[in-house]
């Protein structure tokens, strides 16, 4: 006979947390220096300066906090930490959209490869075709989401040039996981009864 392993019980409570956009996410979700390059090139779109905006976002929140000296070291933290916080949010939500993009781009240039399909052929002349504009579309939303990716490492790293620590995102208790909005509906009702 085998033996039941027993469940012992933690007196401690886990907490779930809501997890935030990190900026490796971002580094994963937006187009990198080269890819944009390439980008700007094959569309003849203009060629950032991604240094250059990565370091104007390094210096303005820098700026920011040697004019916010007066405000207390704790409070500037808490400050910054929600400053990069929107600017990595930002990035990343442009990094998907951008990828979106991408994905919609390919579809509708793989449909109009097909010789087979009517709706896909261009249109008259001096008109893109619908793929085309997708694809020039996709293009812009690359430099984009790279842009605001720069301005998220600027700032990621002015956090820890002034605070004297790697930004991490801040992550929430979530409030009674598992518990629906009957439940709670339901429990404040009884409390009103009492």
């Amino acid at each position: 006979m085998t033996k039941k392993a027993t469940n012992v019980r933690s007196s401690a409570r886990v907490v779930p947390l809501r997890k935030g956009t990190t900026i490796q996410m971002v580094r994963l979700a937006c187009p990198d220096a080269a890819q944009c390059s390439l980008i700007a090139e094959s569309f003849g779109l203009p060629v950032l300066d991604s240094d250059g905006i990565r370091e104007l976002h390094e210096k303005l929140i820098v700026d920011t906090a040697a004019a916010l000296d007066e405000v207390g070291e704790r409070a500037m933290q808490v400050h910054l930490q929600r400053i990069v916080g929107a600017y990595v949010g930002s990035a990343h939500g442009a990094g998907q959209f951008y990828s979106r993009s991408v994905t919609d781009a390919r579809d509708a240039t793989a449909k109009a490869a097909c010789d087979d399909r009517d709706e896909d052929v261009a249109g008259p002349v001096g008109f893109d075709s619908s793929a085309q504009r997708k694809r020039e579309f996709a293009a812009d939303m690359a430099l984009q989401a790279h842009a605001l990716g720069m301005a998220a490492e600027g700032a990621v790293n002015a956090y820890e040039q002034v605070v004297g620590e790697v930004w991490k995102p801040f992550e929430r208790p979530v409030e009674n996981p598992g518990q629906s909005v009957d439940r709670k509906a339901a429990e404040l009702q009884m409390a009103a009864l009492r």
